[in-house]
């Protein structure tokens, strides 16, 4: 097996980036700047290149230049997005925003090194088989009842097309995972997925963000910028939350659908783009644009093709499956031997209505793993209650998690410099926020995690972190 190298001046996430990919059967190697990566390895021999954008010296992006064929990684923040995605148009394959969740940096990992080992020969439509869903597709979306075999066939007709697609489905059945399989089984796999969170977005910033801006177009503006959906020529544009996204950049987003094109905000030009758009909602859109909160026009030119994922109280066995799949990767996440469910904690997993869906089930075998002491995950680690469905005062703790820090070890004081090459991603975030948060505000710690607020206080929620309220900050 080649080594993966990972080049990060940051001592905690080059630590904790290792012991994760070690702890899942890849050899690494590090380097803390691109002129030691140089120095010290073969680039030509390695099987992937995973670089922090900002580095001492060189860019990370000069890891793309030097890298002889071998794929490149871009790590970045949030506060770097453009930046990260210029990189991919200098020949990275992907980039991923820090801080990450675990699964999501294995899943890229594994992703681009069976891509790179494959070829630039072999289409998505060579690897699939004629009936059903692609084995890559099955791989990461799990699912043998009725409804997921419906929408398997649904995404191996519509894939290779480039008709617009429009997932629906509750918060955490996993509409990302049906965008990417979308992608990746179409013609435009060897070509950008862009993916945006238009929740994410502060809504003064989304129109710079999606289409680009010119020098001057508003305070701040120093420089033309390119645009998330110009950097998606090509390839596919994955809007999740698009029933989030402001009436103004609704009718610049219809153009672009309408006439394929673009103009950056502050420009009187257009340019042409080919953009195959994908979009993903749990709201109801009809709805809204019945009630003028959404334009019916672009309703209508986004549901050419609609995907809807069933709640997965509504999958039957699945559950179940599911269930053993995250157990078997959180064990493998967490360092820890092999877990099973006892017979009444599979029971209560059958048998409980999950509002929060997978991304609930998830942080629930999460904690119980963390919780377990014996090698049996029992029915009262995972903290629901199956008998009383119609109350799920037990589990408000664990649902509505988003999946960019993952549900990790308890809280913990403040760790000394001398042990922070034994923190983990999540740890760095509680040692930071601990540390900092007596001296900055809240919008300095966001900006230096290179995250939003709203961000910050879910995490601070999810991590059990209380704010802690000062003379110089407002309450």
């Amino acid at each position: 097996m080649q080594p993966i190298l990972i080049v990060e001046d940051e001592p905690i996430i080059r630590s904790a980036l290792q012991r994760l990919l070690e702890r899942n059967g890849y050899l690494v190697r590090v380097a803390g700047s691109v002129q030691e990566a140089l120095d010290n390895n073969d680039l030509s021999a390695l099987s992937l290149i995973i670089s922090d954008l900002r580095l001492p010296g060189e860019p990370g992006t000069d890891m793309i230049k030097h890298a002889q064929g071998t794929p490149v990684l871009i790590m970045t923040s949030y506060a770097s997005l453009r930046s990260a995605v210029d990189s991919m148009k200098m020949g990275a394959v992907d980039y991923i925003a820090k801080p990450f969740d675990h699964d999501e940096m294995l899943q890229a990992v594994k992703r681009i090194i069976n891509d790179h080992q494959k070829g630039p020969e072999t289409s998505p439509q060579q690897a699939a088989p004629e009936q059903g869903p692609s084995p890559r597709t099955g791989n990461e979306i799990i699912g043998k009842c009725p409804p997921m075999l419906e929408l398997f066939k649904r995404i191996s007709k519509v894939a290779p097309t480039d008709t617009t697609v429009l997932i629906l489905g509750e918060s955490g059945t996993g509409k990302e995972l049906v965008a990417r399989a979308l992608h990746r089984e179409s013609l435009r796999t060897s070509a950008p997925l862009i993916s945006v969170n238009c929740a994410a977005i502060p809504e003064t910033l989304i129109e710079s963000e999606l289409f680009g801006h010119e020098k001057g177009a508003f305070t701040g503006a120093t420089s033309a910028r390119n645009g998330l959906v110009e950097a998606a020529d090509g390839g596919t544009l994955f809007l999740d939350e698009i029933g989030e996204l402001p009436l103004e950049a609704q009718a610049r987003l219809l153009r672009v659908l309408q006439e394929g094109e673009i103009r950056r905000v502050g420009s009187v030009h257009s340019q042409k783009v080919d953009v195959r758009l994908i979009a993903a909602t749990h709201r109801d859109l009809k709805g809204l644009a019945q009630r003028g909160e959404f334009r019916e026009d672009l309703y209508y030119r986004l549901n050419v093709m609609q995907l809807e994922l069933p709640a997965l109280r509504d999958r039957g066995s699945d559950v179940i499956e599911i269930a053993e799949k995250l157990l078997q990767r959180t064990c493998n996440k967490l360092g820890k031997d092999k877990h099973l469910f006892s017979p009444q904690s599979l029971q209560a997993i059958a048998g409980y209505h999950w509002p929060g869906n997978v991304r609930e089930l998830e942080n629930a075998v999460e904690r119980a793993v963390i919780l377990a002491e014996n090698g049996i995950i029992s029915h009262d680690l995972l903290d629901i209650d199956y008998e009383d469905v119609s109350d799920n005062s037990s589990v408000t703790g664990i649902t509505n998690f988003d999946r960019e820090i993952p549900l990790g070890s308890e809280v913990a004081a403040p760790q000394t410099a001398e042990n922070h090459e034994e923190l983990s991603l999540e740890d760095y975030f509680q040692h930071f926020v601990l540390e900092h948060q007596e001296s900055m505000t809240e919008t300095e710690l966001a900006q230096k995690l290179g995250i939003s607020r709203k961000c910050l206080w879910e995490r601070r929620q999810r991590l059990g972190i209380p704010r802690k309220k000062s003379s110089s900050q407002s309450a």
